[in-house]
This record gives C-alpha cells, structure tokens and sequence, in this order.
C-alpha cells in the first residue's frame, strides 16, 4: 500500500540520507482527507529557498 511522507531534505546529501523536517503525509488509497500538509511550514521552507518536488506541486495544487 503506498503511503508517502512529505519532507524536507538537504538537496546536497544523498536521497536516503535523513530529512530535516516531515511537513505532512500523502496516502492515494483513500478519496478524502488523503493529503496532510502544514501549509505554515511549507511556506516557510519555501521562503527560505527550499524547492518543491514536481510530484510536491502537483499533489498540494489540488
């Protein structure tokens, strides 16, 4: 069953290297309230330079 975490990584560690903060969570399986996001965070990440995923931006669009 796929169930995605959504976080926030250093671009210049290798991918399975760890993650700075987990902002939220995807889970395709169920119709509603399948994305959790913190929508503060997210913000403020991107504020600070961070770049989104293209699979990120597609999801949180919705």
């Amino acid at each position: 069953m796929p169930f995605y975490r959504i976080v926030v990584t250093d671009s210049r560690k290798r991918r399975d290297g760890g993650w700075i903060e987990s902002i939220g969570h995807y889970n395709p399986m169920i119709k509603e309230d399948n994305l959790v996001v913190d929508m503060e965070r997210l913000n403020y990440w991107t504020s600070v330079g961070a770049q989104m995923s293209d699979r990120v931006k597609k999801i949180t669009s919705k």
